[in-house]
């Protein structure tokens, strides 16, 4: 199955009004280079900064995005580091960022890489090769307690107990089959018969673990925020009720400004919004972009606009 960039026009019409005068954007998860592209084609004087930590990704992202190597920069990263990335590059402010959270169409079926449910393949699930954390150490070796918690915190799965249990019974897992059958035995036969697939929590909560997903969203934010050029735009897509909770958050306390208490006469505290919410409830695909890409029906989209007087 081929790679299709979720909500394109939407990405599309929110950043190449901050990008037609020219600038540089950071697509921080440039992946196969699909809404780069795009936004290349549609904002001519614009440069991309593309950040990926997934070598594969990066090398199909170079092929992909020839015609426009002489404004393209491809950085093999994670977008945590995403200050560091712009400061070593003489980089002071960008137009646009773009982060496309969780794992892209090739990842997935590519089953050597381990990410899927649906077929035979190692227990690794890293988006970058050479990091030491596999899915087979959190699998095979993690305590049947701290296994448990991390199902139950980045799968919210209510089963996560009887889960873990499972698996350490019956330690080793071999692969990625051998797992998700030991979890589709751990789940309840009621449960099983409805929400897809029994063990799509269980592996969205080792990739997660495995690639510190949310620490990385964490860590990014604040900093993306500040990037910013006056008017610049900062788009956040995610596939994750957590991933979408930590964004919503992050963009109200920057668009908040002043906190003192409202009987206060005048502010006292200083405080001043930095950005404007451009999306006061999440973009989602329409029916027809989910019937043709099911995977993107998890997709909420969020963005927010520097403010001139933050900057």
């Amino acid at each position: 199955m081929g790679h299709t960039p979720v909500l394109l026009e939407a990405v599309v019409e929110i950043l190449v009004p901050a990008l037609e005068r020219g600038g540089v954007f950071v697509d921080g998860t440039v992946g196969l280079g699909g809404h780069a592209r795009a936004i290349l084609e549609r904002a001519p004087r614009a440069e991309l900064i593309g950040i990926d930590r997934d070598p594969r990704a990066l090398e199909a992202a170079r092929a992909d995005l020839a015609p426009y190597q002489e404004r393209v920069r491809l950085v093999r990263d994670n977008f945590a580091s995403l200050a560091a990335v712009l400061e070593r590059l003489g980089v002071e402010e960008v137009r646009g960022v773009l982060l496309d959270l969780g794992v892209s169409s090739p990842q997935l079926d590519e089953a050597d890489r381990g990410f899927s449910f649906r077929g035979a393949g190692p227990l690794d699930m890293r988006m970058d090769p050479e990091q030491p954390l596999m899915a087979s150490t959190v699998v095979n070796e993690y305590p049947q307690r701290d296994l448990a918690a991390v199902i139950r915190r980045y799968g919210e799965e209510r089963f996560a107990t009887r889960v873990a249990a499972a698996i350490v019974e019956n330690r080793p897992i071999r692969d990625t089959t051998h797992l998700a059958d030991v979890v589709k035995q751990a789940i309840p036969a009621a449960t099983r018969r409805t929400g897809g697939h029994p063990a799509r929590r269980t592996f969205q909560a080792l990739r997660l673990e495995v690639n510190r997903e949310l620490e990385a969203l964490e860590s990014v934010l604040p900093g993306a925020i500040l990037s910013l050029a006056p008017g610049g735009r900062l788009v956040v897509i995610s596939y994750h009720s957590l991933e979408d909770r930590m964004t919503k958050r992050a963009f109200a306390e920057a668009a908040r400004g002043c906190v003192c208490p409202p009987d206060f006469p005048v502010c006292t505290c200083g405080a001043q919004a930095q950005v404007r919410v451009l999306t006061r409830r999440p973009v989602r695909p329409n029916d027809e972009e989910v019937a043709a890409n099911p995977r993107a029906s998890a997709a909420k989209l969020r963005a927010v606009e520097r403010l001139e007087e933050a900057a």
